[in-house]
């Protein structure tokens, strides 16, 4: 039984043990750990080649992500550049040239966070063509589907909720992923059943 922020970690680090190309790009992701805490440790394992905190320029560093994932490379960070670059490289480039690129970032109420961290992005973005949107609700899902997404040669938007951060859960210890796309029964009742 582990929280969500440590099954999202475990997804990375997995991943980033798995393919040397998978790096995480953002601000206060390496020295700091992350706002909240899914990247602890993760800059004494892999260096700061692989971790890499950036200025507060999403622009700049979104768009150093993109032309780096099609050249090969995948990288993990934080939402931005997403609606016109990223999401229509595939069409652009008639198939040929995909985004291999996860952007991770908080999503909803947080609590006492106003205007900056209260929004809930998931329709926005899934209404982008090219993008695939997934938002775990638990940490079990939450690491399946980051490892997927990490994999996955399309770009994910991949929204945490703020609030589950410290969710606990059972996560199996060895290999595991979930398909994106495909739906979960969550509770089965006798006149709801809950599908995600």
């Amino acid at each position: 039984t582990i929280t969500m922020r440590e099954a999202l970690r475990e997804a990375m680090q997995e991943e980033m043990r798995r393919d040397e190309n998978v790096y995480l790009m953002g601000e206060e992701v390496a020295e700091y750990n992350g706002a909240y805490k899914v990247s602890q440790g993760m800059l004494d394992e892999f260096g700061e080649k692989r971790v890499i905190d950036t200025p507060i320029s999403e622009l700049g560093f979104t768009a150093v992500a993109v032309g780096s994932a099609q050249n090969g490379l995948r990288p993990v960070l934080a939402l931005d550049q997403i609606l016109n670059t990223a999401s229509k490289m595939l069409a652009m480039s008639g198939g040929q040239v995909g985004c291999p690129i996860v952007f991770r970032g908080a999503n909803g109420s947080a609590g006492q966070l106003g205007a900056q961290h209260s929004t809930a992005f998931e329709s926005y973005y899934a209404n982008i063509p090219g993008l695939k949107v997934i938002s775990p609700s638990n940490p079990y899902d939450a690491k399946g589907l980051l490892k997927a997404a990490i994999r996955d040669d399309d770009p994910v938007v991949f929204m945490e909720c703020e609030v589950c951060y410290g969710d606990k859960g059972e996560v199996p210890e060895g290999e595991y992923m979930l398909e994106i796309g495909k739906a979960s029964v969550k509770r089965t009742g006798r006149d709801v059943t809950i599908v995600s």
